[in-house]
């Protein structure tokens, strides 16, 4: 798809203008609502469609059905990524009517970071075609890793800052509590981070660790820039409603590792057939549709599957509390 610079331009202007939207209207810190996310939850889904359907009119049906294939497999990656969130919020004990500020301005950090990685990414595809076998041989051993860790039914109880993150904490020290939406204050006589400000930061450079299989799993669906930074912007802005709207469904959702799994194996595959074709080995290349189409299906069937499980467990748990309570 050939994108103009002007193009691009009034791209991220109306990004720009959409975010400032979101946040002038939730300024006042405040604990969200089910009701509140909900709506705009559906709005940022609008907006995504009618992006893509704006895609299709001025653009191309290739253009897209591979933005609709990436923002669907970067939306489903983000849910699985609230478990870490949710763990970040309670590692730094964030007042409920502060986390949506704490996740906006996370977000925005993790928008930023995404941008220089799909720049990058698309800087060396654009000159080592190669880095497909790497992309794909990466997406695979993910997916048999994500399969270990739902199989092994350990699960990550806290969270543990990286190494950015210690260092930064270090130069400029924390204060010791929350300071209402201020993320600096002072004390004797030097600029010290709120909490406020660490945690926005550990959302935001967390995120990099999740941009390190989503990015080439995206750059499997599609090689253009435009598409590939579009789908995540969607992907990601819809995020801080998404958590106050499914936080509480996220440990019924059992079977997503497997789901995810199954996605990007499949990605991964595909980038392999890709990088073969375009090395001129005779292979069967997979299509946007058929990307798009097992993408739902399983998306689809994961998310039925681990309602039932869920069910299933509660019900026979159900049993075991009235003994105890007997």
């Amino acid at each position: 798809m050939d994108v103009s610079m002007t193009l691009w331009v009034l791209t991220i202007l109306g990004l720009c203008a959409l975010i400032a939207a979101d946040f002038f209207i939730g300024r006042k810190p405040h604990d969200v609502s089910v009701k509140e996310a909900g709506i705009w939850t559906v709005v940022w889904i609008v907006l995504a469609a009618l992006f893509g359907v704006g895609l299709l009119l001025f653009g191309s049906s290739q253009a897209s059905g591979e933005f609709f294939a990436g923002f669907i497999t970067e939306k489903s990656l983000s849910v699985d990524n609230l478990f870490v969130f949710i763990l970040i919020m309670a590692k730094f004990s964030v007042p409920s009517h502060l986390q949506q500020r704490v996740l906006l301005f996370g977000v925005l950090i993790a928008l930023v970071l995404r941008a220089i990685f799909i720049a990058a990414g698309a800087a060396v595809i654009a000159n080592f075609s190669w880095v497909f076998y790497i992309f794909g041989a990466f997406l695979i051993y993910t997916a048999w890793k994500l399969i270990q860790e739902a199989r092994s039914g350990d699960e990550e109880e806290e969270f543990e800052e990286n190494r950015l993150l210690k260092s930064v904490e270090k130069k400029f020290g924390v204060a010791d509590k929350y300071h209402g939406t201020k993320l600096f204050v002072a004390k004797n006589g030097k600029k010290i981070m709120t909490p406020l400000m660490v945690v926005m930061l550990a959302i935001g450079t967390t995120d990099v660790l999740f941009a390190m299989d989503s990015i080439p799993a995206i750059f499997g669906l599609t090689q253009d820039p435009y598409i590939v930074f579009t789908a995540n912007a969607f992907a990601l802005m819809g995020l801080r409603q998404l958590y106050f709207l499914i936080g509480g469904l996220l440990k019924k959702l059992v079977h997503l590792s497997y789901g995810l799994s199954v996605i990007l194996g499949f990605i991964g595959v595909k980038l392999v057939l890709h990088a073969l074709h375009e090395n001129g080995v005779h292979v069967p290349e997979i299509s946007i549709p058929v990307s798009l189409g097992v993408i739902c299906g399983v998306l689809v069937i994961t998310t039925i599957t681990s309602l039932v499980a869920a069910k299933k467990q509660g019900a026979a748990e159900a049993p075991e509390k009235d003994s105890i309570g007997a």
